[in-house]
């Protein structure tokens, strides 16, 4: 069921379905939450799923651009306290876990457990950086759209864009109803968020780490570093994969977040050697 809230000027919207423990599903830059369409019809028959729209984004398209994750962050709180939802369970793709960090970071007590599937605690690299002001340069000199022209295929490995072409096709679709300057909010709130490796250190809640051997946007090596900060991690390294193991890897992502939840939710139902350090 579509929902939504003003705030301000704004129209926030997402979907919820399902019943149990809340499970919140956050895209990331350059998607929308339909990006989430085969976890959500495998999560739903389990828990109540929760699917927003970021500010910019899909149904959400017509607010103003994000000025920081901060702010996406406590958008999302607006949308839990709408929903009555005090607790919940948060797996963020690529920007949407840099999202869920900053609100296991401002809100511990509502959290049941995180995941942070393509992305990463540490803050950009001058490297980094770098690319993402490049980008912005372009974004201003040519468009949004010929800069997701270039971009998406990057996200998928070389094997998956031969076999799957009309999926690389289906997200530069998707990628035509953003504004520029919302794409630009966006990298100007991905470059100055802070390093938030203290919150997977502190969690007192497990942690998944999906994880793309073939990803070139956020690091293998890096992510598997930050698998050893949280007292329960469950890890997946996936071979054969980038970014974008919502549909790349459709069965082992839905396997691992049904593994993981049952893991915060039902721990006597899931075998020890799933959560390691």
């Amino acid at each position: 069921m579509r929902k939504y809230l003003q705030i301000a000027t704004d129209r926030l919207s997402w979907i919820a379905e399902g019943d149990g423990p809340t499970v919140v599903l956050l895209h990331g830059f350059g998607e929308d939450g339909s990006i989430w369409e085969e976890q959500f019809h495998c999560l739903k028959e389990h828990y109540k799923v929760l699917i927003p729209d970021l500010r910019g984004s899909g149904h959400s398209s017509n607010c103003t651009a994000p000025q920081s994750i901060e702010q996406m962050a406590q958008d999302l709180s607006a949308i839990l306290d709408t929903e009555n939802i005090q607790n919940c369970s948060i797996m963020g793709h690529s920007m949407g876990g840099y999202i869920a960090l900053d609100f296991a970071e401002r809100f511990p007590d509502r959290m049941d457990a995180l995941g942070l599937i393509h992305s990463t605690a540490f803050a950009d690299s001058a490297e980094k950086k770098q690319l993402r002001n490049r980008a912005i340069e372009f974004i201003q000199n040519n468009g949004s759209a010929a800069f997701f022209k270039t971009a998406i295929p990057n996200l998928f490995a070389l094997s998956y864009q031969e076999l799957h072409p009309e999926k690389t096709e289906q997200l530069l679709q998707q990628s035509t109803q953003f504004r520029d300057e919302v794409v630009i909010a966006y990298y100007k709130a991905m470059i100055n968020r802070p390093d938030r490796s203290n919150v997977l250190r502190n969690s007192k809640y497990p942690v998944l780490m999906f994880i793309g051997a073939a990803d070139k946007a956020v690091a293998p090596d890096d992510a598997l570093l930050q698998a050893s900060f949280p007292d329960i991690c469950q890890v997946e390294l996936i071979e054969g994969i980038a970014h974008m193991g919502m549909w790349e890897a459709v069965n082992q992502l839905n396997e691992s977040l049904l593994n993981f939840l049952k893991l915060t939710y039902d721990p006597e139902r899931t075998n020890t050697s799933e959560a390691k350090k």
